[in-house]
């Protein structure tokens, strides 16, 4: 019987100490706010080649289409399962690369009200070389969104128990796709459309101990973490790698144009050579 202890204690922490090893098992720190971290495609639409010129564009809006809901299990849930703000996701996209120069569409009618307010103010000072200047206006208007939300394309897990010590891992996969077309102001044909999708995954990890060891004495532990990509950021990858084909597409169709691998070469080595001191 004692031998019997002694192996099960040996077991429990060894099981323990496995868990130890893995720093999601404990509660983490508050943290505080950070900014967000770049992406692998936000690095991938930097390093795109520069454009001959960039072009006016404006986003109505670029919403969830799905319908879905976040899915909980016996429980009737009203949150969405996919961001609501893809538009804004879209603009900063847009703002971050030299190709395109966004302007703002979805909040025009706060624009016009206090454009409004500011041509009431300049009337009333009889001052007309203050007076404000057209909106500039887009030449394509970028149209799409959030078309489809999978949850659960793939699931499954693999575990093992003997003599109530026991060790589980189970995944399951979601996929979104995004959907985003250009469409020319003065014709209203749509010039390149293209699609893109993303998978979340969503992963738990468990290990386990529970055993009699000897009478009327239970020896239980417990241990565990699970891993979710944040929604947010899957879209935002997922619109990141569609304005990338949006931008190759168009280059490949010779809707717009990018600068010449030399002349690019000479631009970074004229801001190496300022950068550089004497």
């Amino acid at each position: 019987m004692r031998f019997h202890k002694s192996y099960f204690i040996s077991l429990l922490v060894i099981v323990l100490s496995g868990c130890s090893h893995i720093t999601n098992t404990l509660p983490p720190d508050i943290s505080q706010a950070q900014t967000l971290e770049h992406t692998l495609t936000y690095k991938e639409l930097k390093s795109l080649p520069k454009p001959m010129g960039s072009i006016p564009v404006s986003v109505y809006s670029f919403r969830d289409q799905t319908g879905q809901y976040k899915p909980i299990a016996n429980v009737s849930s009203f949150s969405t399962a996919v961001t609501q703000g893809a538009s804004a996701i879209l603009v900063q996209a847009l703002s971050e690369t030299d190709w395109f120069v966004p302007v703002e569409r979805e909040g025009l009618q706060n624009i016009l009200t206090e454009r409004k307010i500011i041509r009431a103010a300049l009337d009333n000072s009889d001052n007309e070389s203050h007076a404000l200047p057209p909106l500039k206006t887009a030449k394509i208007i970028l149209e799409g969104g959030i078309i489809s939300y999978d949850s659960n394309t793939k699931t499954g897990g693999l575990g093992a128990e003997y003599f109530g010590i026991g060790v589980s891992e189970l995944y399951r996969e979601d996929i979104i796709s995004i959907y985003m077309r250009a469409v020319d102001v003065r014709t209203g044909v749509v010039l390149t459309s293209v699609a893109t999708t993303k998978t979340v995954l969503s992963f738990e990890m468990r290990a386990g101990f529970f055993r009699y060891v000897s009478y009327k004495r239970l020896a239980e532990a417990e241990g565990g973490y699970s891993n979710n990509e944040p929604m947010h950021i899957c879209v935002k990858q997922a619109i990141e790698k569609a304005l990338i084909d949006l931008i190759n597409s168009g280059i490949d169709k010779g809707l717009w144009s990018a600068t010449p691998v030399t002349q690019n070469t000479n631009e970074l080595t004229h801001q190496e050579k300022t950068a550089s001191p004497n």
